[in-house]
């Protein structure tokens, strides 16, 4: 089939959402569809992508620009002749040009889909605002309008954002998917347990390595990490790297001088990335906020054990296979505490390396894209019945003035 998909940034490499769209547009084609992309940032040499102007968001464009991520201009004509183009349409982020396609194939009768990938909390923490509830329900609610109750499909990366929205009166039908990792970090893993079949085993290291991977942001928490270390046992001993780039690079630097070793901060490709897992003791993701967050995913699975950050507004604690992988969020007092334990048992490192390493194996990249195009498929066979779609809308009731208010005020 011919897919549409529609993101305003496709080809950053600092931007989760971004990159399994990247994938799973590439395990599309593999498996026989036509795939292109709806985006301002196509590079000279793509071919077969529908472009649009960039849209330069007034006084938080370099924001936007610290994060790797700007917004398309809507233009109708570009995005209809893609819509036009397409036999089914996915949109990947709420925004203005999705907002736009989900409109017009609704009204041509053209199946579209929708995937639920950054939690209102992600956008908000970058104006220091991730924590204020009544902020971030604005957002819920103007996303559920706008976007996820105009489709009849949504996917959502875990079961932990598809419980989010739902309890939001968010509507659809609710596609909970892993974004799925790359058969590279799995067959690492299986090397790396290989050799230690074989006795092939790394000299005693008077450094351990603990590594991050994600964003430098604040949500992210990589400041916890660096305070962690602080208060740990092993401090003189330790060597922070953190693989990923963001505008809280250089407070992370000074945070970090106090360190014996001080922290490195790296940029790589996949390659190099799994390289630098292999050469890692101890994988921490500190992250108040996430949706999945598949750089965990990819750590373990090369036969690491994670320390997560056991935050009620991220998903990621569903990895964790005990209590030892749990810290509490925010608290690099405790995060210390994990470390420690993790580094005074390596007995028991060893064994549960393992068996991340095989919970690992579940979560393929192409297992989830064969779930995605049932996802696709399904909406198709519905569309056929349905030429138009109108989300359902509640009724308006009357109120009087002071319920109103109460009601503008709760929210405060």
């Amino acid at each position: 089939m011919k897919i549409l998909f529609v993101i305003d940034s496709f080809y950053t490499t600092n931007n989760g959402t971004s990159i399994s769209a990247q994938r799973f547009a590439g395990e599309l084609r593999k498996r026989g569809h036509e795939v292109r992309v709806l985006c301002w940032d196509t590079p000279k040499d793509a071919q077969g992508d529908f472009t649009i102007p960039k849209f330069h968001l007034p006084i938080f464009q370099p924001l936007c620009d610290k994060h790797d991520f700007s917004f398309a201009y809507t233009d109708k004509n570009i995005v209809h002749a893609a819509c036009d183009w397409a036999d089914i349409v996915h949109v990947f982020v709420p925004f203005g040009i999705e907002k736009e396609a989900i409109d017009y194939c609704n009204q041509i009768g053209k199946p579209v889909t929708a995937a639920f990938h950054i939690q209102p909390e992600n956008m908000t923490s970058s104006v220091s605002m991730g924590k204020v509830e009544w902020f971030n329900e604005l957002f819920y609610r103007s996303f559920r309008y706008n976007i996820y109750n105009r489709v009849r499909h949504v996917h959502v990366p875990s079961q932990f954002m598809g419980n989010m929205i739902a309890e939001r009166g968010y509507t659809a039908k609710i596609h909970p998917i892993s974004n799925g990792i790359q058969e590279a970090f799995m067959e690492a893993g299986e090397k790396k347990a290989e050799s230690r079949k074989l006795k092939v085993e790394r000299a005693p290291k008077d450094v351990f390595k603990i590594m991050m991977i994600g964003r430098l942001s604040q949500e992210k928490r990589q400041d916890v990490i660096i305070n962690a270390v602080k208060y740990s046992k092993y401090a003189d001993r330790i060597q922070l790297v953190f693989a990923g780039k963001g505008p809280e690079y250089e407070k992370y630097v000074e945070l970090g001088k106090d360190l014996k070793h001080q922290p490195q901060f790296i940029y790589v490709g996949r390659d190099e990335l799994i390289k630098n897992l292999l050469d890692t003791d101890l994988y921490v993701h500190a992250s108040d906020m996430e949706s999945e967050a598949i750089s965990c995913i990819e750590a373990f699975s090369t036969g690491l054990v994670p320390v997560i950050a056991n935050s009620h507004v991220s998903a990621t604690p569903q990895f964790a296979l005990d209590g030892r992988s749990l810290f509490m969020p925010g608290d690099p007092k405790d995060l210390a505490r994990a470390i420690d334990y993790w580094l005074d048992h390596p007995g028991e490192r060893r064994v549960m390396e393992e068996k991340y390493r095989q919970f690992g194996r579940q979560y393929s990249l192409a297992t989830s894209v064969e779930m995605f195009e049932q996802m696709l498929n399904e909406e198709i066979k519905e569309n056929e019945t349905r030429v138009t779609f109108e989300p359902l809308r509640p009724v308006r009731q009357r109120e009087s003035l002071g319920r109103r208010l109460r009601r503008v005020a709760a929210l405060f």
